[in-house]
């Protein structure tokens, strides 16, 4: 078990016993020496004592120093100890060891305990003696003959025997003390490990919890402080996943309420570095959402509005919104909002909603545009009928020939205001998802003969020929007859007008294998290519003098568009300036087989 921890535990734990096993050794071995030393004492005490009565009945009878040192040798060899009488000069003269003490010249009271006797009543020395060349134990009585001090009475115990115990108690000591200091580490090692494994499994829990392992536990059956902490840690992790859990789910559902939004969103901390970016606003601002995080926001755009708007926001804690147009091919036109973020702590950043409103504007501009021109689409006949009848009024004599040709101009105002009204009702129904329309496989060629038909005496009265080719096999599409008959008439009769006195107009019925299309071609005097991109639209005109010179409302090619659209298709235009133009319905095949109709086609 690799712990750091369990290790610093031991360490301790080996201290400790270390420790209080070296004192209670070092104490044992002291009181053991010095019961030992107090023994010896004891002997040496005994013997000192006997031998100085011996020597003082001896010396105050009168008895010789050859007696005496007899008797002292009959008792030091009985008790092995060696005994030395000094004069008061600290002079040796009776020795239990010699036959005879040799005379010194001058005092010898470099001994100590003999030094000691003489000033105290008792002295005990341990010394090394050079004489036997050992290690000696000393105690020196004085000695008083008839009320005088008279010497010293010095007993001596050599320490070997004593060396040599100690040495064994010693050795056993230091056996004992070592087997017990293994046992004891031993025990503090398993016990270091039972103490920090809960806590080595919660380190490792912990560990896991913080890699998004929630479900990880500890398991403890003890009741004491880490069973209780082993408890507290496992409803901390339940408490924690939960919370994690709740945190991940309002982060999942902020972030795709972030993704689905149309709105562009920006989140910048008080430094304006981005904190967070969705899809929109990083394609708004042609940058990669996942590569901007932390990074100033003025750092990531050349948009210096954005930044503005931002720091503009956060200075006036504020809303504070700005539409900006951004120049390319279309122009684009952002609006942006920046709100402020306030916390309890204070200012903490703003955010940023981007929203693209170049459509919205474009639907506003033709809404405008839509208005004025059906404005001034309607105020030229109702001028002119206002005219024709403020005449009539004001001249009741008007002859009949001119009161029926007033009549007959109003009469084609009328008709004019009727085809106005009729288209704008047609385009609306169109625009607004066709309720109505109810489409089933029928043949194409029939909605384009009938719209030949209708037309031909116009395109005769100006002098143009109608060519059509249709195939021979009927071509099914999903569309609705008189619904297809309006657009491709629309296009025959654009193209019967633009098209030069004797003249053609081609209408063409084809298919591949998923499509059909109808194709009108004129020879007139063609479209230049900035104009082709709005020809759809309402009421746009190339020439708005002739347009209206040659009548018509400016809204049959978008009735075109949306009636193609209604059924799945899409309408376009080919044309170079000089060489006319040719005009397409594209529209899928149908599957089904046609529920009639197809046999009046011929």
């Amino acid at each position: 078990m690799n712990s750091r921890f369990l290790w610093k535990l031991f360490a301790g734990y080996a201290f400790l016993i270390l420790l209080a096993t070296g004192l209670v050794g070092g104490l044992v071995g002291r009181s053991i020496s010095s019961a030992t030393l107090s023994e010896t004492d004891v002997r040496l005490q005994s013997v000192a004592v006997l031998s100085r009565a011996l020597a003082v009945d001896a010396l105050e009878s009168g008895g010789s120093a050859d007696e005496l040192g007899s008797l002292l040798r009959s008792v030091g060899a009985s008790l092995d100890a060696r005994i030395t009488l000094f004069d008061a000069d600290g002079a040796p003269f009776v020795d239990s060891q010699l036959e005879a003490v040799a005379p010194t010249a001058g005092p010898r009271t470099q001994r100590p305990e003999v030094t000691g006797a003489l000033a105290s009543e008792r002295t005990v020395v341990t010394r090394w003696s050079a004489s036997e060349g050992r290690r000696l134990r000393f105690l020196a009585l004085p000695l008083e003959v008839d009320g005088r001090r008279a010497g010293v009475v010095r007993v001596s115990l050599p320490l070997d025997a004593l060396d040599a115990r100690l040495d064994e108690l010693k050795e056993a000591l230091f056996v004992g003390t070592s087997v017990a200091i293994l046992v004891a580490l031993g025990l503090g090692y398993l016990y270091a490990r039972r103490v920090t494994r809960p806590l080595l499994e919660m380190a490792d829990a912990a560990t896991d919890i913080a890699a998004g392992a929630f479900d990880r536990r500890v398991e403890s059956a003890s009741n004491d402080e880490l069973g209780r902490l082993a408890r507290a840690f496992n409803s901390m992790s339940r408490e924690l996943r939960s919370s994690v859990e709740a945190m991940l789910s309002d982060r999942n559902k902020l972030s795709a309420i972030l993704a689905s939004m149309v709105e562009g969103v920006v989140a910048v901390d008080r430094d304006e570095r981005v904190v967070h970016m969705n899809a929109v606003a990083g394609r708004l601002l042609k940058v990669d959402p996942r590569r901007v995080s932390s990074h100033p926001i003025w750092e990531i755009t050349r948009i210096h509005e954005v930044s503005q708007v931002l720091s503009e926001s956060m200075e006036r804690r504020a809303l504070v919104e700005r539409e900006i147009r951004l120049a390319g091919s279309p122009d684009r036109i952002l609006r942006l909002a920046s709100s402020p973020l306030e916390t309890e702590q204070g200012l903490s950043g703003a955010v940023l909603m981007l929203d693209d409103v170049t459509q919205l504007r474009h639907l506003e501009t033709m809404r405008r545009d839509f208005v004025a021109n059906v404005s001034h689409e309607l105020k030229t006949p109702i001028t002119a009928i206002r005219g024709l009848a403020e005449t009539l009024i004001d001249d009741p004599d008007v002859d009949g020939e001119t009161r029926g040709r007033f009549l007959g101009r109003v009469l084609v105002q009328v008709e004019r205001m009727a085809d106005l009204v009729n288209d704008l009702l047609s385009l609306a129904r169109f625009e607004s998802g066709a309720s109505d329309l109810e489409p089933s496989p029928m043949d194409l060629r029939l909605p384009v003969r009938l719209s030949v038909r209708g037309l031909t005496t116009a395109s005769e009265t100006k002098g143009v020929q109608l060519h059509i080719d249709l195939p021979a096999e009927p071509v099914l599409v999903d569309g609705e007859e008189e619904a297809l008959r309006q657009a491709v008439s629309n296009l025959l009769d654009n193209a019967i007008k633009y098209a030069p006195a004797h003249s053609a107009v081609e209408v063409r019925v084809l298919r591949d294998a998923t499509h059909a299309m109808v194709e009108v071609e004129d020879h007139g005097p063609g479209i230049e290519p900035v104009h082709q991109a709005r020809l759809f639209e309402r009421f746009y005109r190339v020439d708005k003098a002739r347009s209206r010179e040659l009548g018509g409302t400016g809204l049959g090619l978008a009735i075109v568009k949306h009636i193609a659209l209604a059924f799945g298709g899409e309408v376009s235009v080919d044309s170079q300036p000089g060489r006319g133009s040719i005009f397409r319905i594209r529209m899928p095949l149908a599957v089904e087989e046609p529920t009639g109709a197809v046999a009046h086609v011929g």
